[in-house]
């Protein structure tokens, strides 16, 4: 950086996610107030609860393992400059890849079964999410539409397979069979529900990190989304790079399925998320494109699903105040977007020369 060059564009990236979340919880703020009850008791409920007392920061991780997850698979999308807005849809074949593998394939031993059954979590999102990347890539069909349409697809074929021939025999409301313990996440912190799947999302964000920074791929990855003329003029692959990023958004999102089923639940239930892929949308905007701000963002919004209820309870504040933040959070860091793009094109952040450098 010059001694002429504004420091503003740089701190930008960084300010706006605080700023967009610090004005989230000020309207937030404002609505508990007007209904009669005290913001800083409902805010100190809220993430007292959920980060410092023991089984309610257990709830916050259990929480944040799918959101960690399914925003990693946004994420890797938008470095490609593909819109995922399909992470809900493949959370759930995710889900039934885990089931699937863990039904079919009894007998084995935890420690081939549980990576078998994350695989099959893996692959199914993974096929999920290609669908859209072939669909843009070969016949141009913008991915959002797809995306979009395909999470509907995967929640009702998960609706009929465990009312129809995935379901557990006299079950009351439509599951599948228990799965083997060996497919089981096991349990990080004990009398809790915290299971291993924050350890799968933490692994994941740091193995995503260095194939982005580090890897052949990763610079591929960067120079389609930035630049798709350029980077075929340069002899890459445009087709296969976004059908390839896509299937890769699919499986990470198929992780955060198989996190809820193979550690919360140990068996498919219709509409077991409660839409942490659309969450996830949120969580990669606010990111800026930075995996350690997926990791700190999924964090905060796990935090937020975590202490709801207790804030409910204890402070008799709505949850849906809750998710009028999340949703006050997507709003305000689409602002600051607008504001951003629109200073760049008035030549605000422009940096100015001297005439020395002239």
């Amino acid at each position: 950086m010059t001694k002429n060059q504004p420091i503003l564009p740089i701190l930008l990236p960084i300010l706006s996610p605080i700023v967009a979340i610090a004005s989230a919880l000020l309207v937030g703020a404002i609505l508990i107030a007007f209904s009669g009850n005290n913001p800083v008791t409902a805010y100190t409920v809220l993430f007292n609860e959920s980060l410092t007392d023991y089984y309610g920061f257990a709830s916050t991780l259990t929480k944040t393992a799918p959101l960690l997850l399914a925003g990693l698979g946004v994420l890797v999308a938008l470095k490609a400059g593909q819109f995922n807005i399909g992470a809900e849809g493949q959370i759930y074949m995710g889900g039934l890849g885990s089931t699937l593998v863990g039904l079919y394939l009894p007998g084995l031993p935890a420690w081939i079964h549980l990576p078998l059954a994350l695989l099959g979590g893996f692959l199914f999102g993974g096929i999920w999410g290609s669908i859209p990347g072939y669909l843009k890539a070969v016949r141009g069909v913008n991915e959002v539409i797809t995306t979009l349409l395909l999470n509907y697809v995967a929640l009702n074929l998960v609706g009929y397979l465990v009312q129809q021939p995935l379901i557990e025999p006299g079950a009351p409301s439509p599951y599948s069979p228990l799965l083997p313990e060996t497919s089981w996440l096991p349990i990080i912190l004990p009398q809790t529900q915290a299971h291993a799947g924050i350890l799968v999302g933490l692994i994941a964000a740091i193995v995503l990190w260095v194939v982005l920074a580090r890897s052949p791929l990763g610079y591929q990855i960067e120079a389609v989304g930035m630049n798709p003329t350029a980077a075929r003029y340069a002899g890459m692959s445009v087709k296969r790079t976004i059908i390839l990023v896509m299937a890769l958004a699919g499986g990470l999102a198929g992780l955060a399925g198989s996190s809820e089923v193979l550690g919360l639940r140990h068996r498919l239930f219709d509409q077991f998320s409660p839409g942490y892929g659309y969450d996830a949308i949120a969580i990669a905007f606010l990111s800026r494109g930075n995996i350690a701000g997926v990791v700190a963002t999924s964090l905060f919004f796990g935090a937020l699903r975590s202490g709801a209820n207790v804030m409910q309870r204890s402070a008799n504040v709505p949850v849906t105040v809750v998710y009028a933040i999340q949703g006050l959070t997507v709003l305000f860091i689409a602002i600051s977007f607008a504001l951003e793009r629109r200073f760049k094109f008035q030549g605000i952040f422009k940096p100015q020369m001297n005439a020395d450098e002239v």
